[in-house]
This record gives C-alpha cells, sequence and structure tokens, in this order.
C-alpha cells in the first residue's frame, strides 16, 4: 500500500519573500487552513481502519462457531488485529477488511480438517498469518512456526503472538523457507509435520521451497484457487523430481463454508539432497586434475 505526497513550489514576491495579502482580495488563508483542517480530518475518519470492519457477520457465526469453537472470541480478537494494524501496516488491503472471515479467516481455519493431531506445522511465507495464525487459534492442540522473510511482517506476527497469548505453540522465524530448513546463519534447522502456504508461489517454486521442511512421510498443504488443477498438470514432474508424491487436490470445508477450500496435497515420500555440483573440464573435455 502506497501514498503519493503531493508537493507544490511556494510563489515568492520580490526579494524571494512570500507576497503579502492583495488589498482587492481579503486575505482568507487563516479560514481556508480551518477549512482543510476540518475536511482532512473527516476525511482520514471517513478511511482510517476500524474495529467494526471485523465484525462476525451473522450469516458466517454458525460456520464460525463450527471452526474455532470455543476459541472462537480469540479468532475474533485477530480478527480486529487485521482490520486495523494489519490495514495501518499494509499487510490487509483495505477492501479486505470487511472480508476478513470469509475470504482469510474461515477460508484458512477449512484447511485444519487436514492436519493430523498434535501435529507440527510451518507455515511458508506466513505474512499476516494466514493460514498459520489461524490454524494455531483453531488447533491449540498443534506446534505452528511462521516462517516469513521481511521485518515488517514479523513484527506485525510476534505482536500478533503475544497479544493472542500463543506465545506457548506458536514461534516466529525470521528469514527464507530454504534458511528455514538449512539452519543458516547458525541457527539449527527446522521441520515439520505439515507445511502450509497461501498464495506464496507456483506449485513447482513452492515445492521447491517447502518439501525440505517436511518430514519425511510429511506433506505440503497449499491452499489454492480456480487454478490447482492447471498447476498439478504444469507441475507434477517437478514435484516428483523433488521427491514428492502425486499432487491431489482436496475441497476442505463442504457443507459449513461456501465455497469451500481448496488445497493441494503432496506428500513427501523421498529425500532428495542438492544436485552435485558439475566438474569443471579443462579444453579439450579433459577433467582437470587437482
Amino acid at each position: 500500500m502506497t501514498h503519493d505526497d503531493i508537493t507544490a513550489d511556494a510563489v515568492t514576491g520580490p526579494g524571494g519573500t512570500l507576497p503579502g495579502p492583495s488589498a482587492a482580495r481579503p486575505d482568507n488563508s487563516a479560514a481556508d487552513a480551518e477549512s482543510t483542517g476540518r475536511d482532512t480530518a473527516q476525511s482520514s475518519a471517513d478511511t482510517a481502519p476500524s474495529p467494526a470492519d471485523a465484525a462476525l457477520p451473522p450469516e458466517l457465526a454458525p460456520a464460525a462457531l463450527t471452526l474455532f469453537g470455543d476459541r472462537l472470541d480469540l479468532a475474533a480478537a485477530y480478527a480486529e488485529l487485521l482490520a486495523t494494524d494489519g490495514v495501518v501496516r499494509g499487510l490487509i488491503g483495505p477492501r479486505e477488511a470487511p472480508r476478513i472471515w470469509d475470504r482469510h479467516l474461515l477460508n484458512c481455519a477449512a484447511v485444519a480438517e487436514r492436519i493430523p493431531s498434535g501435529a507440527t506445522v510451518l507455515d511458508v511465507g506466513s505474512g499476516a498469518g494466514l493460514p498459520g495464525l489461524v490454524l494455531a487459534i483453531a488447533r491449540p492442540d498443534l506446534t505452528v512456526t511462521l516462517i516469513e522473510p521481511l521485518a515488517r511482517r514479523t513484527s506485525f506476527l510476534i505482536e500478533v503472538v503475544e497479544r493472542l497469548g500463543l506465545a506457548k505453540s506458536v514461534r516466529v522465524f525470521r528469514g527464507r523457507a530454504d534458511e528455514a530448513a538449512s539452519g543458516s546463519s547458525g541457527r539449527e534447522p527446522i521441520s515439520g509435520d505439515v507445511v502450509t502456504a497461501r498464495a506464496v508461489a507456483p506449485l513447482d517454486r513452492l515445492a521447491g521451497w517447502s518439501l525440505p521442511l517436511a518430514v519425511r512421510g510429511g506433506r505440503l498443504l497449499a491452499l489454492k484457487g480456480s487454478s490447482a488443477a492447471a498447476e498439478i498438470e504444469e507441475h507434477a514432474e517437478v514435484v516428483a523430481r523433488l521427491g514428492g508424491g502425486e499432487p491431489a487436490v482436496h475441497l476442505c470445508g463442504v457443507g459449513v463454508i461456501d465455497p469451500p477450500t481448496t488445497v493441494v496435497e503432496i506428500v513427501r515420500e523421498r529425500v532428495v539432497g542438492p544436485r552435485p555440483a558439475a566438474k569443471k573440464r579443462a579444453r579439450g573435455g579433459q577433467s582437470r586434475r587437482r
């Protein structure tokens, strides 16, 4: 979310001084400034994010109760943080605030049905915490790590985790997925039973980043839209080379939310190491001896 700063050059009078008020034209600058200030304040009040934007629509209440149960109040507190601080800090678009529940919270919470009890979940490219934080709220049995490289996003995530009292089950890892998997910068590598991702990258790149984070037999759950089948057809061979099994499409939340959430699930069947570096060859095609 960007803002354009508009500036105007001051018009100066003789000797570089600002021109005084004209005798033929009354000086209304003070009144104009006061009026402009009122208009600006009113405009800011009209456009400022409001907690009311995060209110749960009555028609979605049954689905929300089904998915969040007795932690619905916690989900509502997160919705308010997304609709206010999340908008101000550019993590959620202002037009998304009134659609927090149906497009984001319920859409993500439905994925919990694909996650086994007590699983360790790694959320790649977590952004504002979708779906990782939603899953941590809906499923207190899960241990969740939010993986996010951008500082302003990780700052928001850390604050939300603390304010919602989720520090015992949720941690924030600042870095890329490959750094988390390899344990770079003196940190231990991490892995999990389930790796989640939402709106991060096409399936081939996403599998390359995410499958190394899953334990053998673990799975990637990628939240996708209508492109899911086409992405599988295009990238299935790459997924197989990366050690993944045949991708499967699941609809989550059927009968609870409309439309249900489309998830591509890939099991990590094999552990594939990095490709060996090619040997340097001298001219004439002979390998160099060192």
